[in-house]
């Protein structure tokens, strides 16, 4: 029987109440037919089935005619990073060691969104093992950033590692998508490609099921053209997980949120409107930084000043210490992580291979590519008792002076150095500090392929300076489009994703409004090199 007008209306307002422009079969098919048009981004390393999609985009249309949809995301389309797992999708990690194979269960974050009806479009293409920053280091190909033109489309690189994902997402062959962000993997690639990008608090997402890089450091993040599915997507996800032992607990998160919430009530109580304090890092504003990019920082800063927000100057002195330490740890981290490939174990054994004092070697030098391995000999040596004391050591140190120096601006506490029973009049927060930072979330707009082709090792490291110092720390961070090339990223204390989201939607509404429209296209002119022209 046909659905009467009545109930044909109800379901099309709670598909406008999930966010969908149109129902979800015509979204999964615009979906497909952007993928097939846009192949030659290299988005994806597989993808699902197409009737297995339209079957699923099926379901949830009946479900929106019954009223009985069982989540915001149901019948949205997600792309998964090719380093987390899936139970019906190879999982890869965009390299030859893992080509074949298949993981037999689903990662917690893939399960909780299928759970709520999300349906799963394809695991995208990344960097190998997600080591760069330009999703160049692929056996897939590099990933383009989605152009007006196919030319310009294959020019450009779509950032690192998560290139992938944001590539799909612009392109609209999915309506958001999961990356995992080490130092800066994540809001990259959403600067680059003018989305937003999301890495939350270190240990708030279970990172049960995504394969590691860097332990310490590893953080599931999200992509999406805009604040409101990323936020949706957050919520589903922020769960405690016994799976993972460096998933937050429920008695932390109970108590952070507390603290969180009470200073928050303080801040509208005792300050001028409730103003935000906004925290400007001099130390970032680096000579490497493109005229353009510090131009907008200037006009962003600008327009949250008309929002009320105060612009305090910072200093985190030892953020230019974060850098190397971070290319320190990680690397040390990954060689021990992936000594596990092996070709018994784990990973595709190479027919060379054979025992004796070469065991393992012709199997992991046919699996891993240039910039793994470059970086496991680099992690190896850092742990050698040769090394161990001058390398590793010293940059676990620089990585807690790093901590304390946010920890020194921030007006909040950070929540995991607080115990529950101290109330909050006792608590140890700093009257003068800022409640969330802003700056650019990269030095410039996305290079081109062949410009990083020609790059050394270390312009491509740099290209991280500016967003490892939050992961060294653990602290959340969203990269915002306040420019069609260029992102701002908000940086909030550990565990006040709140304050960040606040701060982050006013920049999402920067180019809406006429005043800040017109900052960010002069600055966005200085960053093309013309000069606007009223």
């Amino acid at each position: 029987m046909l659905p009467t007008l009545r109930r044909c209306a109800a379901a099309s307002k709670i598909i406008k109440h999930c966010g969908w422009k149109e129902g979800p079969i015509d979204a999964a098919t615009n979906a497909l037919v952007n993928i097939r048009l846009n192949e030659h981004l290299n988005a994806f390393t597989n993808l699902q089935k197409e009737e297995v999609i339209l079957s699923e985009a099926k379901k949830a249309q009946e479900r929106a005619f019954k009223r009985e949809l069982k989540h915001a995301l149901d019948g949205r389309l997600i792309a998964i990073k090719d380093n987390i797992a899936t139970i019906d999708l190879p999982t890869t990690c965009a390299s030859y060691m893992l080509k074949d194979y298949q993981s037999p269960f689903d990662a917690t974050v893939v399960e909780r969104l299928r759970d709520k009806g999300a349906i799963v479009v394809g695991k995208t293409n990344m960097d190998e093992f997600g080591m760069g920053s330009h999703s160049t280091f692929s056996p897939f190909g590099p990933v383009s950033k989605p152009g007006t033109t196919p030319l310009e489309s294959l020019a450009y690189s779509a950032g690192g590692s998560s290139g992938g994902s944001a590539a799909a997402v612009a392109a609209g062959m999915c309506d958001i998508a999961l990356g995992t962000d080490t130092g800066g993997s994540v809001r990259l690639p959403a600067s680059y490609c003018g989305l937003v990008g999301f890495k939350p608090s270190y240990g708030m997402l279970s990172r049960w099921g995504v394969v590691a890089y860097a332990n310490s450091l590893d953080t599931v993040g999200i992509i999406a053209n805009h604040s409101n599915d990323v936020k949706a997507v957050w919520k589903v996800l922020n769960f405690p997980d016994k799976l993972d032992p460096t998933c937050v607990e429920t008695g932390t998160r109970m108590r952070v949120g507390r603290m969180i919430e009470d200073f928050h009530r303080v801040r509208r109580d005792t300050r001028k409107d409730g103003r935000f304090r906004i925290g400007v890092p001099m130390e970032y504003n680096v000579e490497e930084m493109a005229e353009g990019t510090r131009k907008l920082w200037d006009a962003t800063l600008e327009y949250l000043a008309q929002w009320g927000c105060e612009i305090v100057p910072i200093s985190l002195p030892h953020t230019r210490h974060a850098l190397p330490a971070y290319y320190i740890l990680a690397p040390a981290e990954a060689s021990s992580n992936l000594a596990r490939y092996d070709g018994i174990r784990y990973g595709t054994r190479h027919e060379q291979d054979r025992d004796g004092e070469t065991l393992f070697a012709p199997t992991r030098a046919a699996g891993f590519g240039d910039e793994v391995r470059r970086r496991i000999l680099l992690g190896t040596y850092s742990l050698s008792s040769e090394a161990m004391g001058n390398y590793f050591v010293q940059a676990q140190k620089v990585r807690r002076l790093v901590q304390k120096d946010f920890d020194s601006v921030f007006a909040m506490p950070n929540g995991l150095d607080c115990d529950g029973e101290t109330k909050w009049e006792d608590r140890p927060w700093n009257s003068k500090g800022v409640d969330v930072i802003v700056c650019p979330t990269a030095l410039g707009e996305s290079p081109k392929l062949e410009d990083v082709n020609k790059m050394s090792q270390t312009e491509r490291y740099a290209g991280d300076v500016l967003t490892v110092p939050a992961s060294l720390a653990g602290l959340p961070a969203v990269s915002m489009p306040v420019s069609k090339k260029v992102g701002m990223q908000v940086i909030g204390q550990w565990g006040d994703e709140k304050g960040m989201w606040e701060v982050a939607v006013m920049l999402e509404k920067m180019r809406k409004g006429e005043v800040g429209a017109q900052l960010a296209d002069e600055a966005e002119a200085a960053l093309n090199g013309v000069e606007r022209v009223d």
